[in-house]
């Protein structure tokens, strides 16, 4: 006996949710989407045309397709006629593929996803799941929708652009001995403008075009050809200036575009080529990619950030600006890495935001080492008196105070340092391992006071009991989001291009991931 089977019987309930289990994502994706107020759908409002679909639904529609490791369009249209969540979620609608990828990456969308980001903090904090304390920052890099032969190198195009300045500065010089052009008015010497080389190229035409006006005059053959001998050379150099004015173009378009980075893409020109960790040739091939940053507790992502430089260090403090400004107040401890551990860094955290910055700096494991306590080259290791302001080095000569001075960086950050020279480094037993200055000149050292403090500063804190309990959960607390985005999540590159539309599309996908987590734990 088999139970009924009946194709052409209507079958209840028709009520979708009730075939839903009674934890299931699709509720909490509701809930969560429902939880935003109003205003904050206003920006899509339009009184012509068709009426469109309700943001909200589009919203839920989506990270539910990313919380199912769906991200293509096309595959999120599928899902809207197969999926019982979807199909609860959208309430019978079907939006087209072209739709769902316009509404992911419109501008209105990212304050959106920030609402959602918000509001989920909300609800971690009323459940408790969360205690505020402290918050924990890395970084991981995301391969982007680019081709990853398709570079632009900041070096590369400094070089060929000095190459034009040369030969178009040593081309201009040659029409003026040969008086083929008048002078003309420069900007600067050293270098011709676009619009300059666009007046010489003008010039150029009026000459040919006298040469030409001659040819047709004379009836004379010989006259004829050494007319058009003598215009050879002024077409020539036109054909030349063209190429210089357009290749000088393009160069000043590559530095606007590269701003202060090394590289771009030309497929997706905020992209910058950086070395991932999932390198499966093995060759360390760089890959054009996007640095994504994000701020957690409890493992939940609680905010995000997308920079296109690929170090760690230059983006805590626009990061932790963000974070103020649109997410929520930061707690009183700053847990991250030693990527971020920088003077410029510990100044913003402990001095600007009054927070405690439990950060480890590059040297921090090394110093823990037998080899380095041991290593009596070292300054630190060296005896200090601080009356007399002056290092001992091994062979028992001391390195006295010469002068300040101050170094900045690229970000015009300032460090003040102290140099110090030892008082006689000739005929010293252990110069060869000691320094690497030529024979003549003696060992100098460069120590930075504020650098010396903070410093001393992290390794207090991270003695103690209570912050070095919060220090050591930060493994545990960012590591398991990135494994989950990568590994569970499936989401190693981007389907978007221009940061914009990346930021929305890694909103989505950490949200996808706060909810699967929050769902598996409810």
């Amino acid at each position: 006996m088999f139970k009924d089977y009946n194709m052409n019987q209507l079958v209840l309930p028709l009520n979708l949710e009730v075939k839903l289990q009674e934890n299931d994502i699709a509720f909490h994706i509701h809930h969560l989407v429902e939880s935003i107020p109003d205003e904050a759908f206003t920006p899509f409002l339009r009184n012509e045309g068709c009426p469109s679909y309700h943001p909200r639904m589009m919203l839920k529609i989506i990270l539910c397709a990313y919380t199912q490791s769906v991200f293509s369009g096309r595959k999120i249209e599928a899902l809207l006629k197969d999926s019982i969540r979807m199909m609860w979620l959208a309430q019978g609608y079907e939006p087209s593929y072209r739709t769902i990828n316009r509404f992911r990456v419109r501008p209105e969308v990212k304050d959106l996803i920030r609402q959602c980001f918000v509001q989920f903090r909300c609800q971690l904090v009323e459940e408790q799941l969360i205690d505020q304390e402290a918050i924990f920052i890395d970084g991981t890099k995301i391969e982007a929708n680019a081709n990853k032969f398709t570079f632009v190198w900041k070096k590369s195009t400094e070089k060929y652009h000095q190459n034009l300045i040369e030969k178009s500065n040593q081309l201009y010089d040659e029409l003026l001995k040969n008086q083929i052009i008048p002078e003309i008015e420069r900007e600067s010497a050293e270098e011709l403008s676009v619009e300059e080389l666009a007046q010489l190229v003008d010039k150029l035409d009026e000459v040919v075009t006298e040469y030409d006006q001659k040819m047709e005059a004379s009836d004379d053959v010989s006259k004829r050809k050494k007319l058009r001998k003598e215009r050879k050379y002024p077409k020539q150099v036109r054909k030349q200036l063209i190429d210089f004015m357009v290749r000088k173009q393009k160069y000043l378009r590559d530095f606007e575009i590269l701003g202060t980075r090394n590289s771009y893409s030309k497929t997706d020109p905020d992209a910058t080529f950086m070395r991932m960790k999932d390198d499966y040739m093995r060759n360390g091939q760089l890959k054009p990619g996007y640095n994504v940053q994000i701020a957690t507790e409890g493992q939940y992502v609680l905010a995000y950030d997308i920079f296109s430089n690929p170090t760690d260090t230059r983006t805590l403090i626009p990061f932790l600006n963000k974070i103020e400004k649109h997410y929520f107040e930061l707690p009183k401890h700053i847990v991250a890495d030693a990527g971020y551990g920088s003077e410029q860094n510990y100044v913003d955290i402990l001095t600007q935001r009054k927070r405690e910055a439990l950060i480890t700096y590059n040297v921090y494991l090394m110093e823990k080492t037998k080899k380095h306590k041991q290593n009596r080259f070292h300054p630190d290791n060296w005896q200090y008196d601080k009356e007399t302001d002056t290092y001992i080095c091994p062979n028992q000569k001391c390195l006295s105070f010469q002068y300040h001075t101050v170094h900045t960086d690229r970000t015009g950050f300032q460090r003040k340092l102290k140099v110090y020279e030892c008082e006689d480094c000739s005929g010293c037993p252990f110069r060869s391992s000691c320094t690497k200055a030529k024979e003549g000149n003696n060992r100098t050292i460069k120590m930075n006071d504020r650098w010396e403090r903070q410093k001393e500063y992290v390794r207090a804190k991270l003695s103690e009991e209570k912050t070095g309990t919060i220090y050591r959960r930060r493994k545990i607390e960012v590591e398991p989001i990135f494994g989950f985005l990568k590994a569970n999540l499936r989401f190693t590159r981007f389907s978007v291009r221009g940061k914009s539309r990346v930021e929305n599309e890694m909103g989505f996908a950490l949200l996808a991931v706060n909810l699967r987590k929050f769902a598996a734990n409810y």
